[in-house]
C-alpha cells in the first residue's frame, strides 16, 4: 500500500497541501510537525523539511523510518541557473548534486564519499508522475491554480523542465556565484538547499523519491520578485495542485 512523503522546503510552500489532508493527525518528532492523513484514496505524511541540507536530511530520514513512507516527494522554490529558465517555470529532478561537497584530494570534487558517485538519480516512474501532473496541470491553464491576478503580477507562462538541479548551504544571490556552479555543473538548470541531501538519503534507505521546483528567481542580484508574496500566492498555490494532481494520478 502506497504511504507518500511529502516535504516541502518552507513551512508557507505547503500550508494547502495540509489543507488538502483528511483524517489528520499530527505527530511531533525531534521540533518537527508531521501531519498525517489522506489526499483523496492515498496515505500521506506532509512535512516541513526546514532549511538547508542537515535539516532536510533529519526530515527525510524520520519520514522513512518513523511513518513508513514508500516514496517521496519534495517540493518547493528553487533559484533558476540555466538561462532561458523564468519566474513561474517548473523543475523535476533527473539527477541531484551536491554543488558545495568538496573532499579533494582524497576524492573527486562533488563525490559522495563511500557511495563512488557525484548524481543521485531521481526514481523514473515517480518522475514521470509528476511530469504528467505537472503537464495535466499546465494543459488546463496556470490561472486555474494561482488566479488571474497572480499570472499578472507574476507574469507567469509557465515550462515544465527535467533535468539536474544542485544544492548547497548557501544562498545564491549574486551572478559570479551562480556563473562559478554553471562553469563546474553546466547542465545544472536549478539550485536550491536540501534536495541532494533528501536523495541521499532516499537511496541509502532505497526509498524512490522526485524533486519538484518552482522556479522564484534567477539566483543573482537582478532578482526582482517579492519572494514572500511569491511563497504564498504561488508557489504555496503550485504545491497544492502538483500534490493533488499526483495522487489524483495513483
Amino acid at each position: 500500500m502506497k504511504n507518500i512523503g511529502i516535504l516541502g522546503a518552507m513551512a508557507q510552500e505547503i500550508d494547502e497541501v495540509k489543507a488538502l489532508l483528511t483524517e489528520k493527525t499530527i505527530v511531533k518528532i525531534a521540533n518537527r510537525e508531521f501531519v498525517v492523513g489522506k489526499i483523496g484514496h492515498v496515505r500521506c505524511v506532509v512535512a516541513f523539511s526546514k532549511w538547508g541540507k542537515v535539516a532536510a536530511t533529519i526530515t527525510a530520514t524520520l519520514l522513512i523510518q518513523e511513518f513508513g513512507v514508500t516514496d517521496l516527494f519534495f517540493i518547493g522554490t528553487s533559484g533558476a541557473l540555466a538561462d532561458g529558465l523564468k519566474v513561474g517555470d517548473i523543475v523535476i529532478s533527473k539527477r541531484l548534486v551536491q554543488h558545495d561537497l568538496d573532499a579533494r584530494p582524497m576524492i573527486t570534487r562533488f563525490e559522495l564519499p563511500l557511495l563512488n558517485r557525484i548524481y543521485v538519480n531521481s526514481d523514473p516512474a515517480l518522475t514521470e508522475l509528476a511530469g504528467k501532473a505537472v503537464s495535466n496541470l499546465l494543459e488546463r491553464g496556470v490561472e486555474k491554480m494561482v488566479g488571474a491576478e497572480a499570472v499578472k503580477e507574476f507574469n507567469l507562462a509557465p515550462t515544465l523542465y527535467f533535468g539536474d538541479i544542485a544544492s548547497g548551504d548557501q544562498f545564491i544571490n549574486s551572478d559570479e556565484k551562480r556563473q562559478e556552479i554553471l562553469g563546474l555543473l553546466p547542465e545544472v538548470l536549478c539550485v536550491e538547499m536540501e534536495g541532494a541531501a533528501v536523495a541521499q538519503v532516499c537511496l541509502e534507505f532505497n526509498v524512490p523519491f522526485t524533486v519538484i521546483r518552482t522556479i522564484s528567481d534567477t539566483a543573482d542580484h537582478n532578482a526582482r520578485v517579492d519572494f514572500g508574496k511569491f511563497i504564498v500566492e504561488v508557489a504555496n498555490a503550485y504545491s497544492r495542485a502538483i500534490i493533488g494532481e499526483i495522487t489524483r494520478l495513483l
